[in-house]
């Protein structure tokens, strides 16, 4: 067996609170820096808490309406998803909610006004991918800004479907939703409706950007690798990956063409993500072990992803 153990679970754990911390810091500024600052709004929660806000002036700040939200919803997603994502979405939605409220004193204003004055079509942009990217970092850890992801997550739970789509969907309604209550800008005056709807207009655009950020980094981090490995220590490196690393081998029969020998050479498909930590393993055991590492378009069964088929009626 390899001397070479799994990392200890309070390592990874502290891993995972990190990326969470990250993920719901970039979602955060992506608001603070380039939505708020413009008056725009976007979906989920935090949509609907920025449409609140500007509704009433201010006087219902956003970070207020996205905690109450959220914990009505984590209460739901808790019961149906385990504690474990409860805990984490815990920490998540009381750190944005103190980032939603304090971030925009940290940034400053000469900075947030170059942006205000850029074209918001920019601003969309810009503040949609620090969105996506932040909840796609915060769920591929098991963890989520609230809101619609937990909505997401739910969703996909008992039906396979992309958890970008599913926000998208929620999102668009609740942007639209914007059109049915009055909004005032940063100076206190009343919008008018034509610019409610160029404003709708952007925030569409907006979760759009979002939701593709979602899907490209969760797909990004479901990609896998297979590897072939060439090793004089079959037997130790095979049992090390199987056991230790918990992969799946798969030991195939060959034969070198120049030497003429019989050899075995290993077979492993795993998560991109998971590739350092088998050339690890691979480096402890045989240091002049040869690898040959591939990506693959789609893995189907046990451990990953589920065939699925559409009957005809």
């Amino acid at each position: 067996m390899s001397q070479l153990n799994q990392r200890p679970s309070v390592a990874t754990l502290i891993k995972e609170y990190v990326l969470i911390t990250l993920g719901l810091t970039m979602y955060a500024l992506g608001w603070a820096m380039f939505l708020t600052p413009n008056g725009m709004i976007g979906g989920g929660v935090t949509g609907f808490a920025a449409i609140l806000q500007y509704a009433t002036n201010g006087a219902i700040p956003i970070s207020i309406t996205y905690f109450v939200l959220n914990i009505i919803l984590l209460i739901i997603g808790t019961k149906i998803l385990g504690t474990g994502f409860g805990a984490k979405t815990i920490f998540a939605i009381f750190m944005t909610s103190i980032m939603l409220a304090v971030t925009q004193e940290f940034i400053p204003v000469d900075f947030v006004d170059e942006f205000s004055q850029d074209s918001k079509i920019v601003c969309t942009v810009l503040g949609g991918i620090m969105a996506g990217v932040g909840i796609g970092l915060s769920m591929s850890q098991g963890g989520s800004t609230g809101g619609t992801d937990i909505i997401a997550l739910v969703w996909c739970k008992f039906k396979p479907a992309s958890p970008g789509r599913v926000i998208l969907i929620i999102d668009i309604m609740i942007i639209l939703s914007s059109l049915l209550l009055p909004s005032y800008d940063r100076s206190g005056a009343l919008l008018p409706y034509p610019e409610k709807v160029a404003i709708v207009v952007y925030g569409l655009m907006q979760v759009t950007v979002c939701g593709y950020a979602i899907d490209l980094y969760i797909s990004g981090s479901k990609q896998s690798v297979q590897a072939f490995i060439f090793t004089k220590k079959v037997d130790e490196m095979a049992d090390a990956i199987a056991f230790d690393m918990k992969r799946g081998v798969t030991v195939l029969p060959a034969k070198g063409w120049y030497s003429k020998e019989d050899k075995q050479v290993i077979m492993v498909v795993t998560r991109k993500t998971d590739l350092n930590l088998l050339l690890r393993y691979v480096k402890s055991i045989d240091p002049d072990a040869f690898l040959s590492v591939s990506s693959v378009m789609g893995v189907y069964g046990q451990g990953f992803d589920t065939i699925k088929l559409k009957t005809k009626k």
